[in-house]
């Protein structure tokens, strides 16, 4: 008799938990919903050109256009690009607060935040890149514009990366965006320094021999300058800059309306279930959660080395291996190679997981970041290393935002009434990225400073080009080992990703079925 009651008991919970037919519909409907067509990937994918278009030509040319186009000492070079980013940095959890407490709109949460900032940061930028009259106000200057552009593109790029979460619910369209996003990010690296390169590589402005007016802008060429134009000077160069940061400006303006137009923020995933939290309890909440913290310290230093070499890049081939016409080309061919790789690394993150892509594509560049600077100078040799350097990049680019989202989702496994918390997740992990990179910057350009280094010099002293090839090899291959070493305690596996997946997925079938027996009992 127990036995049997037990069977009926059994029986009729399974039909309890059998969803309706209504309940069935609404998830049909729901999983149509959650689906993304190519344009709108596409359209999603655009909008984070901008950022790394512009992030690519601040990293690969400001500091090199502070020292030898603005003319500023570098110490006080080293300043602006610290306080930048730090400020930068800063800027990040505000605005992710802001953004998490901000209303729905009949253009979405995120979209306002969006197309609002696109005007004052297009016009911030543009100003960085052009040279005040005044000797005495260049730091001040340059202080003002690149923090306040800082600030702005925080106001895009935050609200935009938590847009993943925002477009779908299916966590198989967003890591599909997701790759449709870092392809295109990747492409608009490639698009920034063939912009800025190509432009500014025309107007290579001639180097300063010894005795020279470091001052003049109207410098003609000496037989001792080893350049092909005979009549530039260096207000050509500074032109030439500002032509790129007006090209890049446009294309800014093209990808937000391209972003706007194209897609739309899905208010079911919007709605917050949980009152907002203060600035602090935002970072005990974030850095609380194990996953999220180990991926964005192993993050921090692995990104920190491709900052290192990034930031050096430039310098380091127009004096250590003497490339200063050939350069910008050479930066060409690391973006060429890390857009072209970009699909490889999706398939190879799919197949193989993404904790085993981190430590084979991170360390792909370690090789050749020592051939680099033991290798005799050799164009061509550059040229083959810089390919292959660009794979790496490919995966630098790809992986941290594919694997953040399995940290939001396994923090809503965890913590099932705490919601709507996306935008804090994405702001910390920004902050932490560009406080990096003001430190890679700063300490940089210091450590120039220190060594000696001669602001268009045709020649730099032996400290110098020591330490270019400490900060563009030896600094990264120690930071990628750090990294790396963190990531070994990462716990979210490939099983432990699906089986986050499957909760997700049983607990929206849960809302499902409740928002069937309310219809229902609405219609009695």
């Amino acid at each position: 008799m127990a036995r049997g009651e037990g069977a009926e008991q059994y029986s009729n919970a399974s039909l309890l938990q059998k969803p309706s037919p209504d309940g069935i519909k609404l998830a049909a409907k729901r999983e149509s919903k959650g689906r993304l067509s190519v344009c709108n990937k596409l359209c999603y994918a655009v909008g984070g050109a901008p950022y790394q278009i512009t992030g690519c030509a601040i990293g690969f040319f400001l500091q090199i256009y502070l020292l030898d186009v603005a003319l500023l000492d570098p110490f006080y070079a080293s300043i602006i690009l610290f306080v930048g980013r730090a400020w930068d940095a800063i800027t990040d959890p505000t605005v992710g607060f802001l953004v998490s407490r901000s209303p729905w709109t009949r253009f979405g949460r995120m979209m306002p935040w969006i197309i609002l900032s696109t005007p004052f940061a297009v016009l911030c930028y543009f100003l960085i890149w052009y040279v005040p009259s005044v000797e005495q106000g260049k730091v001040v200057w340059y202080l003002i514009f690149y923090c306040s552009f800082q600030t702005l593109q925080t106001c895009f790029h935050v609200p935009y990366s938590a847009l993943t979460m925002f477009i779908s619910t299916e966590q198989k369209e967003r890591d599909s965006a997701t790759a449709y996003r870092m392809t295109v990010e990747v492409l608009g690296t490639l698009i920034g320094t063939a912009v800025q390169g190509q432009i500014v590589g025309m107007a290579n402005a001639p180097c300063i021999s010894s005795g020279e007016d470091l001052n003049s802008t109207d410098l003609q060429v000496t037989p001792e300058v080893n350049i092909t134009e005979p009549h530039v000077s260096l207000q050509h160069l500074r032109n030439a800059y500002m032509i790129a940061s007006g090209v890049i400006c446009f294309i800014y303006i093209i990808c937000a309306v391209v972003l706007f137009l194209g897609v739309k923020e899905r208010k079911e995933t919007c709605r917050v279930r949980t009152e907002p939290m203060s600035f602090f309890q935002g970072i005990r909440m974030v850095m609380g959660h194990g996953p999220y913290a180990k991926l964005v310290m192993g993050f921090l230093f692995t990104s920190l080395a491709f900052m290192f070499l990034e930031g050096n890049f430039a310098l380091f081939c127009s004096y250590t291996l003497g490339f200063r016409n050939d350069f910008q080309n050479i930066l060409l061919v690391i973006m060429l190679s890390a857009t072209l790789a970009i699909p490889f690394w999706q398939w190879f993150l799919t197949k193989f997981g993404k904790k085993t892509a981190v430590y084979i594509g991170t360390t792909s560049v370690v090789p050749f970041l020592i051939c680099v600077v033991l290798v005799p100078s050799s164009l061509i040799v550059t040229y083959i290393a810089s390919f292959a350097a660009g794979v790496s990049v490919a995966a630098a680019f790809l992986l941290p935002w594919s694997m953040l989202p399995d940290v939001v989702d396994d923090f809503k496994v965890q913590n099932p009434e705490s919601q709507g918390h996306e935008a804090i997740f994405y702001s910390f992990y920004v902050f932490f990225t560009k406080f990096a990179s003001g430190v890679s910057l700063g300490v940089s350009t210091l450590s120039l400073d220190f060594a000696g280094y001669v602001t268009r010099g045709c020649t730099q002293p032996a400290e110098v080009d020591l330490t270019l090839k400490i900060l563009v090899s030896a600094a990264p291959i120690v930071l990628i080992i750090i990294g790396l070493l963190i990531f070994i305690s990462y716990p979210i596996d490939e099983e432990k990703r699906q089986g986050n997946r499957k909760l997700l997925n049983e607990q929206r079938e849960n809302e499902i079925d409740s928002e069937a027996d309310s219809t229902e009992n609405n219609a009695v």
